[in-house]
């Protein structure tokens, strides 16, 4: 299975329908290369861009939403579209929407750790409930955003539900670009799980961002990894490794907290 992660760089003086028509772009380039695409985390208006977040805001099935449908139809392509700012009513939520090679939408994730400890996206944003997999050929993926990285009981209960691999949009700054390829690294190796962590490049609301998108394999090995700026990561995959690994290796079988113990028998 080929993916290829688009690191798209976020300019606050691009327009946003200039970024939103260069990123429907960039993934019709890789109709034949890639079987799966990957945007980065709220590419639309910045991650950090939290004064933004209202204006830039929009329903579901709005422009990013038709753009990305109609990218991943003509690409033929398995579409993450990372994230963008969804509005409900009153309410914000930072929403993944995900497209089959058809354009129709198989999945959506509202991200469930907002950042920001009381401020910005932490402030603004309505927290997701759900967690959220949609089936490839031969692979199950679970889905997360950005800060939801640093929890690992999310992961856990995205391999209770079958998952297989993870994909990862975000808008990671580069002050902390080592806690980005250190917690992707280690989501693969506990989980026995690729993880495909994809991030912008450029500066929000001058916020640098780490770029440095990589793919880790379910051993921990990192198969592919971008530099700093704009790029398309490519890297093959293969949908066997993980129940291979977990077959050789089978640490999953060994854990006791977090798994409902087995009832015991009344006397």
């Amino acid at each position: 299975m080929r993916a290829s992660l688009i690191q798209i760089a976020v300019d606050p003086d691009e327009p946003v329908a200039a970024r939103r028509a260069r990123a429907a772009r960039l993934v019709r380039e890789e109709r034949g290369s890639a079987d799966l695409v990957v945007l980065p985390e709220l590419w639309t208006v910045g991650a950090f861009a939290a004064d933004l977040f209202a204006a830039g805001s929009e329903p579901l099935h709005g422009p990013t939403y038709e753009a990305m449908a109609a990218a991943a139809r003509d690409a033929e392509v398995w579409l993450h579209a990372g994230s963008f700012v969804e509005a409900v009513g009153d309410a914000l939520y930072n929403t993944s929407p995900v497209f089959s090679p058809d354009g129709e939408l198989v999945a959506s994730y509202r991200k469930i750790h907002r950042f920001g400890f009381d401020r910005g996206e932490a402030a603004l944003m309505t927290a997701g409930e759900d967690l959220v997999t949609f089936d490839l050929p031969h692979l199950t993926v679970g889905v997360g955003t950005c800060y939801d990285l640093r929890f690992p009981e999310l992961f856990r209960g995205l391999v209770d539900a079958g998952a297989e691999a993870f994909v990862v949009p975000a808008g990671w700054p580069a002050r902390r670009r080592g806690h980005w390829t250190l917690l992707a690294r280690a989501r693969a190796v506990e989980n026995q799980a690729y993880v495909l962590a994809c991030g912008t490049a450029g500066t929000h609301a001058g916020v640098e961002q780490a770029g440095h998108s990589l793919v880790v394999d379910p051993w921990g090995e990192v198969l592919a990894e971008a530099g700093p700026g704009e790029e398309v990561l490519r890297a093959v995959l293969d949908p066997a490794k993980p129940a291979a690994i977990r077959e050789d290796f089978p640490a999953l079988k060994d854990r006791v907290l977090g798994v409902e113990a087995p009832a015991k028998p009344r006397v």
